[in-house]
């Protein structure tokens, strides 16, 4: 399904009962509603599961220059206003998370609990380093200045979906392990997918320091959920202990849990999908 907004066009997958609770499934930068095509089994039984290609993402159109997380909670505010028809369980991944943090925050009314992976819901850089990328020292950074320079070349050769997938096999992950070491044999198939579908301009909010959250990590969470954070060891999580701990402080609703073992790549781990399944299932459970 595709949903025309005021400045965009936006892809949806949509499985499940019209009339089931809803679930929307965010995902993270660079990758696209592939990524949770795994999930969509255990839960299409009994709720209507939303998936949503954020703009610049997926077959969702490109609005250069508008990357950054007012955006993406425009866009995750239109499919509940106008595909949802009621509050749902919002489950996102990195940009994803910090997306389902911001627009719990900003319209709680859309929102009946989230489950964040490894959110982007860190506090922000200091007004003094504003000219650092706020992702200075983490691995991730690295992966994504080269993903923004080979993918537009990537696109441009033809390079099939399948033959990327493989070629992702034996490059190093972000974690240290290669991919095909991480992650599922369909988590390297959904990320070839979506490189070759991205705008790499998606990216450069995160050089420049732009990409400003919504999200307030000085609030409180108004809303029921679970945190799924990485190992604060290993070089590519995002949200480290000092962020949990003010989670916890503000947000007594909100339950963390850390996988251990495991950085960024939470539900795409052949080690630990389970644990992500497991969160959004009690989570669901408690709702």
């Amino acid at each position: 399904m595709d949903l025309q907004t005021d400045d965009v066009t936006l892809h949806l997958e949509i499985d499940g009962d019209d009339d089931a609770p809803p679930v929307l499934v965010l995902h993270g930068i660079t990758q696209s509603t592939a990524t949770w095509g795994w999930l969509v089994p255990h839960l299409a039984d009994r709720h209507r599961v939303v998936r949503l290609d954020f703009r610049g993402h997926g077959r969702s159109g490109r609005t250069p220059g508008a990357y950054r997380f007012p955006d993406y909670i425009a866009d995750a505010t239109a499919v509940c206003e106008q595909v949802l028809g009621q509050p749902a369980v919002v489950i996102g991944h990195s940009l994803g998370g910090g997306t389902a943090a911001g627009l719990a925050q900003t319209r709680p009314e859309l929102v009946r609990g989230v489950v964040l992976e490894d959110p982007a819901i860190m506090a922000p850089p200091s007004s003094a380093a504003t000219e650092s990328a706020p992702l200075d020292g983490n691995s991730l950074l690295d992966g994504f200045r080269l993903m923004r320079e080979s993918i537009p070349r990537l696109q441009e050769s033809g390079i099939s979906a399948a033959d990327l997938s493989a070629t992702l096999r034996d490059a190093p992950s972000p974690s240290g392990p290669t991919f095909g070491e991480l992650v599922t044999d369909d988590a390297l198939d959904a990320m070839a997918e979506a490189m070759l579908q991205l705008d790499a301009s998606v990216l450069d909010p995160v050089f420049d320091g732009s990409h400003a959250p919504v999200f307030d990590p000085e609030q409180a969470l108004p809303v029921p959920g679970i945190v799924i954070a990485g190992d604060p060891t290993l070089p590519d999580t995002l949200v480290r202990e000092a962020d949990l701990a003010r989670l916890a402080a503000r947000s007594p609703e909100v339950e963390s849990r850390v996988a251990d073992g495991c950085g960024h790549l939470i539900h795409d781990s052949r080690r630990h999908r389970a644990m992500v399944l497991a969160a959004i299932e009690d989570l669901l459970a408690r709702l």
